[in-house]
């Protein structure tokens, strides 16, 4: 902890030092520089997101499993069984 606390810190005095003493450039941002920083923000923001769904599902299971809670209690489950249409025979389409 205490090592995250010396890089966090010696970052945050490199980004101030920047700020106070970086030089004014006189430029612009390109517009498809724009595009590319927000596809990599929502992509981080998908990410985390989905990293969050599956530590959320896993200790829901867990708790559930602890406490002796079946979420599948109440619920109604279809038959597995497959119905499939017979086409009619040859001798059954010459009846017709």
């Amino acid at each position: 902890m205490k090592k995250a606390v010396k890089v966090f810190g010696a970052a945050y005095a490199a980004f101030a030092f920047m700020l106070l003493f970086g030089a004014n450039a006189n430029a612009y941002i390109d517009p498809s520089v724009m595009t590319y920083l927000i596809q990599a923000i929502a992509g981080v923001v998908i990410a985390v997101g989905a990293v969050i769904g599956i530590y959320w599902r896993r200790a829901k299971k867990k708790v559930n499993t602890a406490l002796g809670i079946d979420e599948n209690r109440n619920k109604e489950v279809e038959s597995d069984d497959i119905v499939v249409a017979q086409q009619p025979s040859e001798e059954e389409k010459e009846d017709k």
